[in-house]
């Protein structure tokens, strides 16, 4: 199958790698011209995902009408704040039966729209479906087991694209529930900003633990107030891929966070980082959704607090662990 991957970051880079183990014609697009001379110099992005190496089969290009036309199924892999104007060109040359897979992790701030919401907005004939879970591109590059799962409208879309990505290391699942995994891939990254400033703030391995547990709480009340399904947040999109942006060393957000800890600003932080921190960008967007749904969310709410009002990230802990007691699972009885 042609597939182009639009976005040449580590994500993009290792999908693609994938791709054409799976022996799809890949093209990869970039709007950058520097980052495109050097995959066609080196087949190698030797900042964003260095040591994993492309075939020379792979097509690079500026070019985003070359890559969008004639290809079966667009993977659309850039940034979650570049996905909109993107679309916006893409849907110029987007030709009908195209497949776009989304697999960048946000919520708009402005709209509370999803990322394939977004795209549907954009190129309304589109077939958009998103893929989520805890999947590192440093170790999907290197072809290290790895499951996902993907969402979509209809079941047939659904298992074509289960198809197109499935390999011996990539594992693929599919469900209908295409906005219970956005929110928890998205969601996620601002729980993962949480861990790091308790890891940078020198906390241990029970105030992880703590934040991951009571993260899902947060993430899966407010996902069945947006009418998804409870299940989803805990499996691959939800508890799957927080515990993996929680605690690893590969994850942009984790040491984001754990920099903000230390005393840097979220600017800092995302300079030093080197690459967009999804979590800083979906913060005041899940703040938003709780306020309009009326779902508590005080992790979300500090971490707000600490990003943009300067409140100080080792006096957070403390407001959250004083907070009003209160049972651990609503709805749980004693019998009389």
């Amino acid at each position: 199958m042609k597939v182009s991957v639009l976005g040449a970051g580590s994500w993009g880079i290792a999908l693609a790698k994938l791709l054409t183990v799976n022996n799809h014609e890949v093209t990869v697009w970039s709007i950058d011209p520097e980052e495109i001379n050097m995959l066609n110099t080196y087949c190698e992005h030797k900042t964003k995902l260095p040591g994993v190496i492309l075939p020379g089969t792979v097509t690079f290009t500026t070019d985003l009408e070359l890559a969008v036309k004639e290809a079966k199924l667009l993977v659309m892999a850039v940034p979650s704040p570049f996905v909109r104007g993107t679309s916006k060109k893409v849907a110029e040359y987007f030709e009908e039966n195209q497949i776009i897979v989304s697999v960048a992790k946000g919520i708009e701030e402005t709209t509370l729209m999803t990322l394939t919401e977004i795209i549907e907005e954009e190129i309304p004939a589109a077939n958009v479906v998103a893929l989520s879970g805890p999947s590192h591109a440093e170790e999907v590059g290197k072809m290290m087991p790895t499951t996902v799962v993907v969402g979509a409208k209809d079941k047939v879309t659904a298992m074509l694209v289960q198809d197109v990505f499935m390999a011996d290391f990539f594992r693929v699942y599919i469900s209908p529930d295409i906005k219970g995994i956005e929110l928890g891939g998205s969601l996620k990254n601002v729980i993962a900003l949480a861990a790091g400033m308790a890891d940078g703030l020198g906390c241990g391995d029970n105030t992880k633990a703590a934040l991951i547990t009571r993260g899902i709480v947060e993430m899966k009340k407010l996902g069945v107030e947006m009418g998804c399904h409870a299940e989803t947040f805990s499996g691959l999109s939800g508890i799957g891929d927080l515990i993996v942006t929680c605690a690893s060393q590969h994850s942009r957000n984790r040491k984001a966070g754990f920099l903000i800890g230390q005393g840097m600003s979220y600017q800092e932080a995302m300079n030093e980082v080197k690459m967009v921190v999804e979590g800083v960008y979906s913060a005041k967007a899940a703040l938003a959704l709780a306020k309009k749904y009326n779902v508590s969310m005080p992790i979300v709410e500090f971490v707000n607090r600490i990003l943009f009002d300067g409140y100080p990230a080792k006096d957070a802990v403390r407001a959250l662990l004083n907070r009003d007691r209160t049972q651990e699972v609503i709805g749980l009885s004693w019998e009389e």
